[in-house]
């Protein structure tokens, strides 16, 4: 399990061009990511996902963020999402512990 600190950091530095993640937030380029921990792909209110997103039929997880994380555009071929994705294992790991911790809040 990563470091939540260490993720937050991870976070406002390559995740906040596009995402949002405080509940009730808004969403941006990118989805807000409040309650992602356990939701389906596709799925977050109000934002339009590409079909592949939608048709991904996977859960959130621990295991499912690191494997996206580490390339995006690979594990969902036409996502719209640009993010070249993290080869650091460590930082993907401090970034989901942040992820699960401040989405579930």
């Amino acid at each position: 399990m990563g470091d939540a600190k260490k993720g937050e950091k991870i976070f406002k530095t390559k995740c906040t061009q596009c995402h949002t993640i405080e509940k009730g937030g808004k969403n941006g380029t990118g989805p807000n990511l409040y309650g992602l921990w356990g939701r389906q792909t596709g799925q977050a209110p109000n934002f339009t996902y590409t079909a592949a997103n939608k048709d991904k039929g996977i859960n959130w997880n621990e295991s499912t963020l690191d494997v996206y994380l580490t390339n995006p555009k690979k594990y969902i071929p036409g996502t719209k999402m640009v993010f070249a994705g993290i080869k650091k294992a460590e930082e993907r790991a401090n970034l989901i512990a942040f992820l699960k911790k401040a989405s579930t809040a």
